[in-house]
């Protein structure tokens, strides 16, 4: 299934454009990270149907991992991104060589920087941002085109103009990629990484530069299209990752049928969204039920599994619980850390909070 992003591995987003494209990657919306959105007419209709349905879940027995809560993951200005400025339900950021004014309903309060400095932002995005519509980008300075060139940490992708406001990578999840890749670069073998609703496949680059062999599942085909690309653009080409377009539910339940196992597994899934063939996915209803698939194909010697949760109207005691749910009475002691993800603001310093994760890895003997 794919996010609501545009074209993200997990089912696809309602989009606004066209997670069908179903709305979320493909020219989706990912139903906007920043906010909550109303729930898709599909999304509800599936809920309905399934109350009362399913059997009481079971607890797990066995020992519950070691916790830490809450934890915050913050993201500072570097050289490939930086978050300017806030307020007034926008933000100013710099992708690369490009300043970008985008929405942003948690920026409630008023802007640091003077007006004219935010008028001077290479694009803009205006118009219509509901989960059903189509937004647009103003260009100070004539069409820049749909791309450009970006870079997170040496690693190559493109940025990309979508009509969802989103533009192709999350600056946010760095704190989880630099994890990621200091344990693939530390790693006494090569790991299998597993990356979940991958959408344009940054963090599938970075695995797969730092010497990993990676595998990476989104529904929108648009979304594996646009990852294929950064690819290419990155150079990797010879690096092996397998690029999947389906369902993520069914891929990791067929993956633990076959005896499969990934030594890091991602996953990023959206609010709502309907895989390629049309299957619904809502995360209150099927996130448990996939954290036990991905448990079941962590490998004999596990390193992490990272949740993030974007959009939702839940505590991030939800997805930490969730987590600690289905790595009781796992084999390998581990520890499972859970909170906010944010970015911090480079004109006066106030953060901005973008995502609720959980990350659960191995305890390490001191």
């Amino acid at each position: 299934m794919s996010k609501d992003r545009a074209p993200k591995g997990r089912s696809k987003r309602p989009q606004a454009r066209p997670r069908g494209e179903a709305k979320r990657r493909d020219g989706a919306t990912r139903a906007d990270r920043s906010g909550f959105r109303p729930k898709p007419k599909h999304a509800q209709a599936a809920t309905d149907v399934a109350v009362g349905a399913r059997p009481p879940r079971q607890r797990r027995s066995g020992a519950r991992p070691a916790e830490t809560v809450p934890l915050i993951l913050q993201t500072e200005a570097d050289a490939d991104y930086a978050l300017l400025d806030t307020g007034d339900g926008l933000k100013l950021e710099r992708y690369g060589p490009l300043t970008l004014v985008r929405p942003e309903q948690q920026a409630i309060w008023g802007k640091a920087l003077p007006e004219a400095q935010w008028e001077t932002a290479d694009a803009i995005f205006t118009g219509d941002t509901d989960e059903e519509g189509m937004g647009r980008w103003r260009f100070a300075r004539g069409d820049r085109g749909e791309t450009w060139p970006m870079a997170f940490d040496g690693v190559g992708y493109l940025g990309r103009f979508t009509s969802f406001r989103h533009v192709g990578v999350f600056p946010e999840q760095a704190a989880h990629w630099r994890a990621m890749r200091g344990a693939i670069e530390a790693a006494d073998r090569p790991l299998k990484v597993l990356n979940l609703f991958g959408y344009t496949g940054v963090a599938s680059l970075v695995a797969a530069a730092a010497g990993a062999h990676v595998t990476h599942v989104d529904a929108s085909r648009k979304a594996i299209g646009w990852a294929r690309e950064n690819q290419t653009h990155a150079g990797l080409e010879d690096r092996p990752i397998r690029w999947i377009c389906e369902d993520a539910m069914k891929f990791v339940a067929r993956e633990g049928r076959r005896g499969n196992d990934y030594d890091i597994i991602l996953a990023d899934p959206p609010a709502y969204g309907r895989g390629p063939a049309g299957e619904v996915w809502q995360l209150f209803e099927h996130l448990p039920d996939l954290l036990e698939g991905c448990r079941a194909i962590l490998s004999d010697r596990p390193v992490m599994m990272v949740l993030t949760a974007y959009a939702i109207r839940a505590s991030m005691f939800a997805v930490h619980e969730a987590m600690m749910e289905a790595m009781t009475g796992f084999g390998t002691e581990g520890r499972v850390e859970s909170g906010e993800l944010i970015i911090r603001e480079q004109a006066a310093g106030r953060a901005l909070s973008t995502s609720m994760f959980s990350r659960w890895t191995p305890e390490r003997a001191s």
